[in-house]
């Protein structure tokens, strides 16, 4: 089970934000479930702050976070972002610019300290999974959006995390490409059998991906449903 109990940041929508996270992904993640739940509220609701709680890139002043029994941060503890199970799409992809397409899909791999050997066959693998294998070599400036995506997904997925945060992953998108990668998104995450949260705004992506949305106003739930 993945759950945060409490965890906050200061006060107001920050602190508050961090507490939906028991629900959301205690919820979902019993028994390796695979449940996609869309967060949905404001600009300044707390979306994109309760994402980088989970992930690391934020340090609560108080609570527990806590990945399949595994303490996270703990108020004494704090595990590093590239030492937690948790791939992170952003809403820019966050690309290395200077990285090839093949070294930002393997840089999470190399951080964890994979075998070169292991490291190289599990990025072609994920190259070819996600249609880029002729692209290994090109730098995120020569790809299109689309494109973009893929390596962002394929990065976050490589070293098989236990769970997957997606900040609004089409929002770079222009509309027509956006119809085509929202296909192409919904189809790889009816393969994963792990927990996903996604952040969106769009009521497209939101039928699209998610079975449960829930809706923030100020760090709080105020609606909870299908």
């Amino acid at each position: 089970m993945t759950e945060v109990a409490g965890a906050g940041l200061g006060g107001g929508a920050q602190a508050s934000a961090a507490r939906i996270v028991e629900a959301v992904l205690g919820w979902q993640a019993v028994g390796g479930e695979r449940v996609v739940v869309a967060i949905d509220g404001p600009g300044g609701s707390g979306k994109t702050t309760l994402l980088r709680l989970i992930a690391g890139l934020l340090r609560p002043d108080s609570g527990t976070v806590e990945l399949t029994g595994r303490s996270l941060s703990n108020g004494r503890a704090f595990v590093p972002p590239f030492r937690r199970d948790i791939g992170f799409v952003f809403a820019d992809y966050a690309l290395f610019p200077h990285l090839s397409v093949a070294q930002n899909v393997g840089y999470g791999l190399r951080a964890r300290r994979y075998p070169a050997g292991a490291r190289r066959r599990r990025v072609r693998a994920l190259l070819e999974r996600f249609e880029i294998g002729s692209l290994g070599g090109e730098h995120p400036n020569e790809l299109s959006s689309g494109q973009r995506q893929r390596v962002a997904l394929a990065r976050a997925l490589a070293f098989e995390p236990k769970a997957l945060l997606l900040d609004e992953p089409l929002s770079a998108l222009d509309p027509q490409t956006r119809d085509r990668v929202r296909d192409e998104l919904r189809a790889i995450l009816a393969e994963l059998t792990i927990p996903t949260l996604l952040v969106t705004h769009d009521e497209a992506d939101r039928a699209a991906f998610s079975e449960r949305v829930l809706r923030l106003s100020a760090g709080r739930i105020v609606q909870d449903g299908p």
